[in-house]
């Protein structure tokens, strides 16, 4: 189905507060939520429909529980991850504007983040070296194992450029958790090899792969991967656990340097940045290739085809759960 822009915006605001927050949250998550959905990433719309995100009736407000120059950890109080992880974002900038580098680690949150490339993109756009690195409740197994342990645990890093940002952003699962939501929204199949069933069977069933756990991409390197994000998002910025050792919240971990500590100027390293891109660019091409892109190119180019036509390509069944969410009707 076909819908505009503004449709969407009106729905998913009004589904937002519907489900608990108050107006300033709500646009925060919208915000991270329409970045995803107009970048072509699965962190979208998905995220609202079936049981959703409720906000938590019992959650207080966030605090700093460590403090110095350079670094902070803040206590979400249960609040949302996106709202969350925006304060995150813009403490680690202010401190990067202060002192060249700010570190913040984010505990008790029980809610995704969404996707950590806004996050990135933000910092790259203020001129900074960015770096994201999320957890997630246990949904992906070890290399040589079949048990659900890790998080999809994806991070991004953001670079400043004399144009738009680099920005990469990826899980360090086969297959994103609400990219399995979706096919199962949808009805279709999740790609085979990346996901087994509850008795350790390779499962293309996005219900089965629900029910047993997530390979990590790339074999045992995507799991080292994984494993690296799980401790930045675990035990370095003090998550809890429940008695049986699984998580009982969630972590993030934001970093943001001033290429000034290294570089002689900022401008400097920027165009040596973009003159990279376009010495890159110009490399020799595969047969059948017309184009080599950079990290976050391809969801710029979505983004800005999708604005111009002003409309969106949105799952039949999603729009419908969202809009009977809401005593929204719209085009």
């Amino acid at each position: 189905m076909i819908v505009s822009i503004d449709s969407l915006r009106d729905v998913t605001r009004q589904v937002i507060l519907k489900s608990g927050y108050s107006a300033p949250d709500a646009e925060i998550i919208l915000d991270v939520i329409m970045y995803a959905q107009l970048r072509g990433n699965n962190q979208n719309i998905i995220k609202l429909v079936g049981t959703g995100m409720p906000a938590n009736p019992d959650a207080s407000s966030i605090q700093r529980v460590k403090d110095t120059k350079l670094s902070a950890i803040l206590d979400g109080g249960g609040n949302q991850g996106m709202v969350v992880m925006t304060d995150a974002t813009r403490l680690a900038i202010d401190k990067a504007g202060e002192h060249g580098f700010g570190i913040v680690g984010t505990r008790n949150t029980k809610t995704s983040t969404g996707a950590i490339g806004y996050y990135a993109r933000w910092m790259a756009n203020e001129g900074y070296l960015g770096f994201i690195f999320s957890g997630s409740a246990e949904y992906v197994a070890m290399h040589g194992s079949t048990e659900a342990f890790f998080g999809t645990n994806p991070f991004a890093i953001s670079i400043p450029t004399k144009d738009k940002p680099i920005v990469f952003d990826m899980a360090t699962a086969a297959i994103a958790y609400y990219g399995v939501l979706s096919a199962q929204s949808a009805g279709e199949a999740i790609p085979e090899g990346v996901a087994y069933d509850a008795d350790g069977n390779i499962t293309t069933d996005p219900a089965q792969a629900l029910a047993g756990a997530i390979r990590a991409f790339g074999g045992y390197k995507g799991a080292a991967l994984s494993l690296i994000v799980e401790v930045l998002t675990r035990p370095l910025v003090g998550t809890s656990r429940k008695p049986d050792g699984k998580k009982d919240d969630v972590g993030n971990l934001v970093m943001a340097i001033d290429p000034e500590l290294l570089a002689d100027d900022l401008d400097d390293f920027q165009a040596g940045v973009s003159d990279l891109i376009q010495r890159l660019k110009a490399t020799k091409k595969r047969d059948g290739v017309d184009e080599i892109l950079v990290p976050g190119e391809r969801g710029d180019r979505h983004y800005e085809a999708i604005m111009q036509a002003g409309a969106i390509e949105i799952e039949d069944n999603v729009w419908s759960q969202l809009q009977a969410m809401t005593d929204v009707t719209s085009d």
